[in-house]
């Protein structure tokens, strides 16, 4: 228990510094689970300069996979910080058609949990926009 406690402040910390230290950096947010075609928005502003556009076709099956397993790594760091009954309304809302956010967002989150959630979430959207950086780095040495 006190690895895990460790761990998720280790990642909280590590994502606070990032932040501090790296503030142009901007975080990627998926946008629909990436069904085709894909928009990904590397900025909260309204500014459309920072969109990537690409479709599931283009990515190679490494970086199909290194997705999936970023996605599958992000939905079990989310698992452990709810309760199992906060576990089986996020199935019902994911269930019912809800994307993750929306699903989230029905839970009653506690402020520590809501921290850890959006640790995980923003760590997760750094390793994507690496894994989007390198795809396009390579489309463009072709």
């Amino acid at each position: 228990m006190m690895i895990k406690l460790t761990k998720r402040l280790l990642v909280l910390l590590l994502v606070v510094a990032c932040n501090f230290l790296f503030p142009g950096i901007t975080v990627a947010s998926a946008n629909n689970f990436f069904t085709s075609p894909q928009v990904i928005f590397t900025s909260f502003s309204e500014d459309t300069s920072d969109i990537i556009v690409f479709s599931v076709d283009d990515l190679t099956p490494q970086e199909r996979q290194k997705l999936q397993a970023v996605r599958q790594r992000r939905n079990k760091e989310i698992l452990a910080v709810l309760d199992s009954s906060q576990r089986t309304q996020l199935a019902h809302e994911l269930h019912i058609g809800s994307n993750l956010n929306q699903a989230l967002e029905a839970l009653n989150l506690n402020s520590e949990q809501q921290e850890l959630i959006n640790s995980v979430i923003e760590f997760t959207n750094l390793k994507l926009k690496g894994i989007f950086s390198r795809h396009a780095l390579l489309d463009s040495h072709k």
